[in-house]
């Protein structure tokens, strides 16, 4: 007989062989958000369970939300220097970011891809920049005159010549400075070209373990096109990754140096009243109000021949005083504005330091 407390559907206390009915109202996704995973498996691999703990790095690109914002920016510099070298209407369009191992690039890059290892010289690190075979012959076609609305391009199963090569290096070249251009607001980086490979394990520019950022563009010339790929390692990004963890752009610099330099040329044009102090002494108050006509005050120390220009309080220079003409003239000898610039430029890097601590806390 079922006591009418527990119907059969509910676990009764006294009755140890009932069962227990689970609620499954989490989704997959639900699941994910609560894990902190990706559980989808977007490459097709097993990132459930522990795999997902131990791939659990491939996530931090997105506590970078500014990296996706430069490779947008990228895209758009790529389409603006690479219509003004083929003339041709050229359409560049980010595909996708995303966060993977140095080691499961390196073996997904098929045999025809032609791979730049960038330098980034503030960075001092290196990133990859990697073509593959459509986008190499589009570009000798169309930089050789091929006609516009041929067939499909033919792909030859060989190596590169020396004439592809030199051609593919020009424009990585300019996508080398597009994305230099797109990381302006965040640092002056510079990006140069440090070799050419066409064996991908020779681009190993990282431990295959090393996490990097991958963004991949699809490059559109007409009835001709191909895509890129952009891999730069975290350990790069190090010495800028507070500032890519931002949610937006500040890009207010250009106006701030232009108000700078106003206020720089203003301030230097300003007048001053210069002092020249021959001696000095210090008195009572009560022998200052005890001073009458006819009264001499003595100085000690003095010799006649050197003064003291000052500005204000401070003291700016000194020198012999002498005679040019009709006028007081003095030589100078020694002047105290450079010790006075140093000083100010230890204050300015003090405050700047305050300032970026008060920012970081922030």
């Amino acid at each position: 007989m079922t006591d009418a407390k527990y119907p059969d559907s509910e676990l009764n206390p006294d009755n140890p062989d009932s069962e227990v009915e689970w609620d499954n109202d989490l989704d997959t996704d639900e699941i994910n958000d609560i894990l902190g995973f990706d559980l989808s498996g977007e490459t097709g691999e097993d990132r459930s369970g522990l795999r997902a703990l131990i791939n659990s790095a491939l996530v931090s690109h997105r506590r970078m939300p500014l990296l996706d914002v430069i490779f947008d920016r990228s895209a758009r510099h790529m389409t603006t220097s690479l219509r003004h070298l083929t003339n041709e209407n050229v359409d560049v369009s980010l595909d996708d970011t995303s966060a993977l191992r140095f080691g499961e690039f390196i073996g997904s890059i098929s045999g025809s891809t032609v791979v730049g290892v960038l330098r980034a010289e503030r960075l001092d690190n290196l990133c990859l920049l990697a073509v593959d075979a459509a986008f190499v012959y589009s570009i000798v076609d169309v930089l050789l005159g091929g006609r516009r609305g041929g067939s499909a391009l033919y792909f030859e199963d060989r190596g590169f010549t020396q004439i592809e090569l030199g051609l593919v290096e020009k424009v990585m070249g300019l996508i080398a400075g597009d994305l230099a251009q797109a990381f302006q607001p965040v640092a002056e980086v510079q990006f140069s070209i440090d070799r050419i490979e066409t064996t991908p394990r020779f681009a190993t520019i990282a431990q295959d373990a090393s996490v990097c950022s991958l963004a991949k563009f699809r490059i559109d010339m007409e009835d001709r096109g191909g895509r890129a790929a952009i891999l730069i390692p975290h350990a790069t990004l190090e010495p800028v990754q507070k500032i890519l963890r931002q949610e937006y752009f500040h890009e207010g610099g250009a106006g701030e140096k232009i108000w700078r330099d106003h206020l720089m040329s203003q301030i230097t044009a300003a007048r001053i009243d210069l002092k020249a102090v021959i001696a000095e002494r210090d008195i009572s108050l009560e022998d200052l109000a005890g001073l009458s006509c006819g009264d001499t005050i003595q100085f000690t120390g003095f010799s006649g021949e050197r003064a003291e220009i000052r500005a204000g309080a401070l003291a700016v220079a000194s020198g012999a005083v002498g005679k040019s003409g009709e006028t007081i003239a003095l030589k100078l000898a020694e002047t105290t504005m450079g010790r006075v610039q140093n000083a100010e430029g230890e204050a300015q890097s003090q405050l700047n330091a305050n300032v970026a601590a008060d920012e970081e806390a922030a």
